[in-house]
């Protein structure tokens, strides 16, 4: 019975030890909760995931340019793997274009694109926009369209247009 106890005792132990805690800027945590809210509606598991990052973090070390700037992008360790999503801090001048950049990020990470679907096409998953408040103005369709063309939702149920979230 002891020898149960101190085993259960040290699993336990082990298990915390390899618990990790996100550093999470406080400035995204709205995002990201309204982001993971979304992922339950769409039944997306993301727990896991979410615990494996080291942070979600407001950087300044992206650059910014007349030519060419990074609004954000996933940080991955040496072995390629995503340790953070981190966002530039130039994108905090208008909250739209902040949430509009950190669903971006999110859904590269949460709902496993790879790639942008386009160059500038109006939608989040674009390379560019040329007009986040457009795509601000047509929020819910363009969550629909982020949730449903994602590679995680068409994994989980086959196509696109195949199961309707529960509300």
């Amino acid at each position: 019975m002891m020898k149960n106890l101190l085993l259960t005792i040290f699993c336990l132990l082990t298990s915390l030890g390899y618990a990790q805690d996100v550093q999470i800027d406080g400035r995204l945590q709205p995002y990201l909760n309204d982001f993971l809210e979304i992922c339950k509606t769409y039944n997306i598991e993301y727990h896991e995931k979410l615990f494996q990052l080291e942070s979600i973090d407001i950087v300044s070390t992206l650059p910014v340019s007349e030519e060419s700037s990074t609004l954000g992008m996933l940080r991955r360790d040496i072995e390629g793997n995503v340790k953070g999503i981190d966002i530039n801090w130039v994108v905090q001048l208008d909250q739209e274009i902040l949430k509009v950049v950190a669903f971006h990020e999110f859904a590269h990470y949460f709902l496993e694109y790879s790639t942008h679907v386009c160059d500038d096409c109006g939608i989040i998953m674009s390379v560019v926009n040329t007009s986040y408040f457009e795509i601000v103005s047509d929020w819910d369709n363009q969550i629909k369209t982020l949730f449903e063309e994602s590679p995680a939702y068409i994994k989980k149920y086959g196509s696109s247009v195949s199961v309707v979230p529960m509300r």
